[in-house]
């Protein structure tokens, strides 16, 4: 049975699948990334699970992996396979394609192309197409996890952007002078409304530094008045941010993921209600729970895999 190798690398961990033509997940593997024995290790480490993959394609369903889909985080230059930077990782311009493909070449099972995708705009790939933006000719997919980026998609593609940065809505300004944020801004909507955020901000409501987002969550449910002023004001800055994104891109769908998305209508309801209050003219897309999880970096990866091979054939 034909297949692919789909890896979606992260911070802590790495989670892989080799994947058919038609989805189905074949196989499926998570190991330690292991960033704290340095970047090359971490390198070393993608190189030996994408080659244990493609044996072990071939020893259960009869056929090496023919292709491999990589999705990491950071800054990536998809089109020259280059993972440019990423600050939890380590590493600075790492030819990952080059090395993957060489790699993979090198087992014996002959050729193998490498697609190299940006971990964000992988996910929202795979929801586009096959998760909660299926069918949407336009739509914004929004992790609200450690940050917030974004993923646009058009047609069925991912719009990456003249230099790799399309979708940063994280890193708008919503709240001018606000807390600081890595990438040298203040107020940026990622400091308030990212479940990192949340989380900071009701531990510091709460007096209790080990709560977290989730918790803040509960606490709101259960009608806790210091949890719902937290709650409220992140959804406020995310309306805002959401905003700002609709009135450039007007997506049919907007699907919101991450560990926020897990509160369901906690978030939901009075996101929508704080989206359709800031409107004017635009037209309020679709707001829905992203369907796939953490299993949408790898599946959009197997599915850039899968892209590249048919590209190859109609080239």
């Amino acid at each position: 049975m034909r297949n692919v190798i789909a890896l979606d690398v992260g911070g802590t961990g790495m989670k892989a699948a080799l994947v058919a033509a038609d989805g189905a997940l074949l196989y499926e593997a998570r190991r330690a990334t292991g960033r704290e024995r340095g970047a090359e290790a971490v390198v070393e480490s993608i190189l030996d699970f994408a080659a244990e993959l493609r044996q072990l394609g071939r020893e259960r369903f009869g056929e090496p992996a023919v292709a491999a889909g990589v999705a990491v985080p950071g800054i990536v230059d998809e089109t020259d396979g280059i993972a440019v930077y990423a600050a939890n990782l380590g590493w600075r311009d790492v030819p990952l394609r080059a090395r993957l493909a060489e790699r993979l070449g090198a087992d014996g099972n002959g050729r193998c192309p490498v697609a190299l995708g940006h971990d964000v705009r992988t996910g929202g790939l795979a929801e586009g197409r096959i998760g909660a933006g299926r069918g949407a000719d336009r739509f914004l997919f929004l992790p609200l996890g450690t940050g917030i980026a974004g993923a646009i998609g058009i047609d069925g593609r991912i719009e990456a952007g003249a230099h790799g940065c399309a979708g940063e809505i994280g890193h708008i300004v919503v709240r001018p002078g606000g807390p600081a944020c890595l990438c040298g801004q203040a107020g940026c909507l990622e400091t308030l409304a990212s479940a990192s955020a949340v989380s900071r901000a009701w531990a510091e409501a709460s007096g209790d530094p080990d709560v977290d987002a989730a918790d803040c969550a509960k606490a709101v449910e259960s009608g806790d008045p210091r949890a719902r002023a937290v709650w409220q004001e992140a959804i406020n800055a995310l309306a805002d941010g959401l905003v700002t994104g609709l009135t450039l891109l007007d997506p049919r769908t907007l699907i919101i993921g991450g560990g926020l998305a897990e509160a369901g209508e906690t978030l939901f309801a009075p996101l929508r209600a704080a989206v359709e209050a800031r409107i004017t003219f635009q037209h309020i897309p679709d707001i829905v729970p992203a369907a796939l999880g953490d299993t949408a970096g790898c599946l959009g990866a197997g599915l850039l895999a899968w892209d590249l091979l048919s590209a190859e054939v109609t080239a």
